[in-house]
């Protein structure tokens, strides 16, 4: 993504970039912004690659096998630095525009860092019993769980949850959201990126993943 591209995206001038990856293809996709066209594509920082975020620069990514994150140069394969997770099973990850937010599966749980660093100010239980998928939308914290199949907003960075909806399909992963806070998921099971009106359970649109087995999504939108 060129700098002029990122500053358009930060200011909402342009879409900005998905971001995926594939398990399976061991990769990261950077699409053209919300569509299937794929830009660039480089390998995963290590097997068994999870979830990933955008601190406004960089890519951040996460891997179940290191039980790390790994802060990459700008959106490419190059890592400037890592630093382990809080807890052994490393799932979700989002940036609040200061801190990174992840989870991990075995601990049920939901970790705010403080900056992007391995240290955390604080935790709290992850509404059901797998959480993957982070996103925060300027305001409220976003959380999908696997198991219960179902995606939860909750009030501010808490555990408290204002509502839930059922997701589209049975393994919901990573999500992000565009410029216009409209939620995008993808599914494990279906091998899709669905595309919400607003932050709800209504899917606008659909397309095939690019590999299969996807587990993280962010996009280049800048809190």
């Amino acid at each position: 993504m060129t700098g002029r591209r990122m500053l358009l995206a930060a200011a909402g001038g342009t879409v900005p970039d998905l971001i995926s990856n594939s398990e399976t293809a061991a990769k990261i996709y950077v699409h053209n912004g919300l569509s299937s066209s794929i830009l660039n594509s480089f390998a995963v920082a290590a097997v068994a690659p999870r979830d990933m975020a955008f601190d406004g620069t960089n890519l951040l990514s996460d891997t179940s096998s290191t039980g790390k994150v790994f802060i990459h140069a700008g959106l490419s394969a190059s890592i400037s630095s890592s630093f382990s997770t809080p807890a052994t099973s490393p799932m979700g990850l989002t940036f609040d525009g200061t801190n990174l937010i992840s989870t991990d599966t075995t601990e049920n749980k939901i970790y705010i860092h403080t900056g992007v660093t391995s240290t955390v100010s604080s935790s709290f239980a992850s509404p059901a019993t797998f959480p993957t998928g982070l996103a925060f939308d300027g305001t409220n914290l976003i959380s999908t769980d696997a198991v219960a199949a179902k995606i939860y907003i909750h009030t501010g960075i808490t555990t408290t949850v204002s509502s839930s909806f059922a997701s589209p399909a049975s393994n919901p992963r990573g999500i992000t959201l565009d410029n216009s806070l409209n939620l995008i998921s993808v599914d494990r099971d279906a091998d899709k990126i669905f595309f919400h009106a607003g932050i709800t359970s209504t899917v606008t649109t659909s397309f095939a993943t690019e590999g299969t087995l996807p587990q993280g999504l962010t996009t280049t939108r800048i809190v």
